[in-house]
């Protein structure tokens, strides 16, 4: 079993930075890989970024490619968004996501149906 809990998420003018981190429970949180997903009000819940266990491969969404970097310390067991030059539209709640099972082609990462699971969400506001 692992418990995701994510934090860092607020209110922030457009331009602005914030970093999410999700901290994660669980031995084997350095073999999972991890992902990011946001929904806004209204909306289906969308792929943000995903990161393989090792941390060598990273992907984005088109949307926010350049300007969030998603990274990880296994040693902490935390995932990290670090989001900059936010916009109004990047208003959304944000999840973070284990996924257990092993997948070479990254396109698995970017659906939420591979990950097993989930944290509560973190609310992240952007004004204009």
């Amino acid at each position: 079993q692992v418990q995701l809990v994510e934090s860092g998420g607020g209110l922030v003018q457009a331009g602005g930075s914030l970093r999410l981190s999700c901290a994660a429970s669980g031995r084997t949180f350095s073999g999972y890989a991890m992902g990011w997903f946001r929904q806004a009000p209204g909306k289906e819940r969308e792929f943000v970024a995903a990161i393989r266990w090792s941390g060598s491969s990273t992907y984005y969404a088109d949307s926010v490619k350049g300007r969030f970097t998603i990274s990880r310390d296994n040693a902490k067991n935390t995932v990290y968004l670090q989001m900059n030059s936010l916009k109004p539209e990047d208003t959304a709640v944000y999840y973070c996501a284990a996924a257990t099972r092993y997948y070479s082609a990254k396109y698995y990462y970017t659906g939420a149906s591979t990950y097993d699971y989930w944290g509560q969400g973190t609310q992240v506001t952007v004004s204009s």
